[in-house]
């Protein structure tokens, strides 16, 4: 038997879109680009040989269009894994749920979805202007806990390892990291040699969660160093960003195809950042469209 999801759990809109995104079913790519910033979405869409669809909803922004004869879908996912859980949800069902019966589809549709981002950077070799494809996430977010399997596709050694190391065990008030990979044959086409393959850390904020104080005093003052300091077989923690743990594990999840590239505009051991990043971000938009 088919199973059937009701207006309150997939809501469609009247126009036959999904709720937030506004996108069709058949605006649809199986290659997705997404990216935080809704501006930037543009940005990626103007290599674009042509353009099928061009949607704007909150801070939500699609366009699907056409690159060297692949057909690619560009979206905004806005800032945090929260948003992420909104765009992934609603791009698999466009895929894989019939909007006019509610049901699933007979044939499961394979996405492949890559992000790209910026982050910070949290060792000597990772400078900035540094593109990291992240190999492994480490979520700080807590979403995944919540969806059935997630134990099934962590990595629960390293997750109980990094906990330990971290002086989280035992402590309710501390985060419940979990550790997912990306997809193994598209991290390798995406990093090819000219990328560092890292262990990213998705924090579920840019102040706080990532060790940064302004008037507010930090829990453990001695956070970023403890991460830094982290290594798991023979892998140190890379970097900081706020989606790419989510993307990851919802695809792996769902059955899709996914992996996080980002730009390191400031590394928080040097104590560097670089605000003009945006002159660069469009050679790692490049390399993502002509890999994807």
């Amino acid at each position: 038997m088919k199973r059937y999801f009701a207006e309150s759990e997939l809501i469609i809109n009247s126009d036959g879109s999904v709720f937030h995104l506004h996108v069709k079913p058949e605006f649809l790519a199986d290659k997705v680009i997404l990216v935080g910033d809704p501006g930037r979405v543009e940005l990626v869409a103007s290599h674009f040989d042509n353009k099928d669809c061009d949607i704007e909803s909150r801070e939500f922004h699609t366009i699907t269009g056409t690159y060297k004869g692949k057909r690619i879908t560009v979206a905004s996912t806005g800032i945090g894994c929260d948003n992420v859980d909104i765009v992934v949800n609603e791009l698999d069902a466009l895929a894989n749920i019939n909007f006019s019966t509610r049901e699933e589809n007979e044939n499961f549709r394979q996405l492949t979805l890559v992000r790209i981002g910026t982050c910070g950077g949290l060792q000597p070799y990772t400078p900035t202007g540094t593109f990291i494809c992240s190999q492994k996430s480490i979520g700080f977010d807590g979403l995944l806990n919540f969806y059935a399997g997630r134990n099934a596709v962590c990595n629960l050694p390293m997750e109980r390892a990094f906990l330990n190391h971290m002086g989280w065990s035992g402590n309710m008030c501390a985060p419940a990291p979990y550790v997912i990979s990306a997809d193994e044959e598209l991290v390798d086409r995406i990093a090819k040699d000219d990328m560092v393959r890292g262990v990213t850390i998705a924090c579920g904020g840019f102040f706080g969660p990532q060790g940064r104080q302004l008037r507010v005093p930090l829990a453990d003052p001695n956070q970023n160093k403890k991460i830094e300091s982290f290594e798991y077989e023979g892998q140190k923690i890379t970097n900081f960003e706020m989606e790419s743990s989510a993307l990851a594990g919802l695809a792996k999840l769902m059955g899709h195809k996914a992996t996080t590239v980002c730009m390191v505009i400031a590394n928080r051991v040097a104590q560097k950042a670089d605000t003009g990043y945006k002159n660069h971000i469009d050679d790692l938009i490049k390399l993502v469209l002509d890999r994807i």
